[in-house]
């Protein structure tokens, strides 16, 4: 390959692109083509079938992420190591479960939230699976592929800056969409991306990112601006300010303060140990 081509196709803008499309486009085109057909034409019970296709979309998206940067960069992928798999797999769900459940456990002494009854258990099923997907979709791109090539191309902070403007943009377009809308989306963005400057791996930011978004359906929450079947059939009864917007208990602004002590958290810790990257004087 000519030094000009390798230097145009390893620019960091471009490398970005081309990991989105491969990745977005391999999942896709074997959805369409090869799983839903298969599991539909097995299995009449869309609920199983769907739980099926999500999750062996979660595979099939890794394995591509895997192999197209592997490839592509000739290096050994980090980002996908077993290193603390379980850890920060099972403590960064239970993480960002908790931290709302912390919210809830406030609106409920404070008499702003009531338990009307728990519906079936059936959201576990695709709905999950769903979740699951979703919360893996935007990590790799936003975490893995976005975030890390521009962290090591201008640094963290410069990057934790700008991930956390490109993660909030197309979520505007989301139902309900509030000024604390923004800024908890913003310190979203900001959230995972210092996670991922800690471990250097997927796991804990897409844990704590599932975690987060499974409390909202479970405690019959909305689901950033859409309403999602609920495992527990709820009522909130305050001022919005505190249990949040039809956007959902995480535009409350308890859930916002107790994001940004997250953020202030794996800020130190990535400090302390040194994890935060200097910007690159080349582009890679």
């Amino acid at each position: 390959m000519k030094p000009t081509l390798k230097k145009i196709i390893h620019f960091p803008i471009v490398k970005i692109v081309l990991g989105i499309a491969i990745c977005l486009g391999v999942l896709i085109g074997i959805q369409n083509l090869v799983t839903k057909p298969m599991v539909y034409h097995l299995i009449d019970y869309k609920p199983i079938g769907d739980t099926i296709i999500n999750y062996f979309s979660v595979i099939v998206l890794l394995v591509s992420y895997f192999y197209f940067f592997k490839l592509f960069e000739k290096r050994e992928i980090k980002e996908l190591s077993k290193t603390n798999l379980k850890t920060e797999l099972f403590g960064g769900f239970l993480f960002g479960f908790l931290v709302l459940s912390f919210v809830i456990l406030i609106l409920y002494l404070l008499g702003y939230y009531s338990i009307d009854g728990i519906s079936d258990l059936s959201y576990l099923l695709a709905p999950f699976s769903f979740l699951v997907l979703a919360a893996l979709i935007e990590e790799v791109f936003f975490r893995l592929i976005i975030y890390r090539i521009i962290e090591k191309w201008i640094g963290t902070y410069l990057a934790l800056l700008l991930i956390s403007i490109i993660f909030t943009v197309p979520h505007l377009f989301n139902d309900n969409v509030t000024l604390l809308s923004i800024l908890l989306l913003l310190t979203f963005g900001f959230a995972h991306s210092i996670m991922y400057t800690y471990t250097k791996r997927l796991w804990l930011p897409f844990a704590f990112h599932l975690g987060w978004n499974f409390a909202q359906p479970f405690y019959g929450s909305n689901l950033s601006g859409t309403e999602e079947e609920h495992i527990i059939n709820s009522n909130f009864d305050g001022p919005v300010l505190l249990i949040g917007s039809e956007f959902g208990i995480e535009d409350s602004i308890l859930s916002i303060i107790l994001l940004l002590i997250v953020c202030i958290i794996f800020l130190r810790l990535s400090i302390r140990q040194k994890k935060i990257v200097k910007r690159s004087h080349n582009t890679m």
